[in-house]
């Protein structure tokens, strides 16, 4: 089973994914693809520092990754094929201020709660993968734990597929 959590950064994907991995007591293989690409030069083309990022080789990554199975945690993780696809979302208010708690310059984190507004990531998953294959959870007044939870019911298929279910464009 390859699952691909993905949503815009600061929605928590790493801390619930942290608590499904095998390492932490978990019982997923988590590979946390962003690390991943800051670790390996052969991943990443260009540094953006405007953005203080790196500009992934989608590519080199797919190669590097393989056949893989688990769980697949980036906010790119949606570029790979999945079995199933988890969309983090979080109000875009709560999400500007997580990142800017976090040491994101102003303009990154107001442009990634635009991008969270505007279903950006949502969107790719949908049109990658169909709306029977993601699973949106809003973890905007959630504890990592509860994330979790979320997610190991859609890995277990015992939730349905959610895609559309939360809205925030309120926000723009």
């Amino acid at each position: 089973m390859r699952v691909a959590v993905t949503g815009t950064p600061g929605t928590g994907k790493t801390s619930a994914t942290r608590l499904l991995e095998s390492e932490e007591g978990g019982d997923h293989t988590v590979i946390h693809l962003n690390e991943l690409i800051e670790s390996d030069e052969d991943l990443w083309t260009e540094r953006d520092d405007d953005r203080g990022s790196l500009v992934a080789d989608l590519e080199a990554i797919a190669d590097r990754l393989g056949d893989w199975d688990g769980i697949l945690e980036s906010h790119l993780a949606h570029y790979f094929d999945a079995d199933r696809v988890v969309v983090l979302r979080c109000a875009p208010e709560t999400l500007e201020e997580r990142l800017t708690e976090r040491g994101e310059p102003p303009a990154k984190a107001r442009e990634n709660a635009e991008s969270e507004a505007l279903d950006v990531i949502l969107s790719e998953a949908v049109e990658r993968f169909g709306r029977e294959h993601v699973h949106e959870i809003d973890t905007t007044d959630a504890e990592p734990a509860a994330v979790a939870a979320e997610i190991e019911a859609v890995i277990d298929g015992d939730r349905e597929p959610s895609a559309g279910t939360v809205d925030f464009t309120g926000y723009l």
